[in-house]
């Protein structure tokens, strides 16, 4: 995954706190802590990705 293009919220800040990132592979969404690009990453269908996104906009 060297050549994927990660995104980070324009929401997120260099002061520390929680950000993700984002990156649309062929047929999933990747989901990294930007703190540890290294470490471990989500590999979540479309649909579910959508879901997701969908339930933290509610809380």
């Amino acid at each position: 995954m060297d050549d994927v293009t990660w995104r980070k919220s324009r929401r997120s800040n260099d002061q520390g706190g929680e950000c993700v990132e984002v990156a649309v592979l062929t047929e999933v969404v990747g989901v990294r802590d930007s703190k540890d690009p290294d470490g471990p990453r989500l590999l979540l269908d479309p649909r579910a990705f959508r879901a997701l996104l969908t339930d933290l906009k509610q809380q």
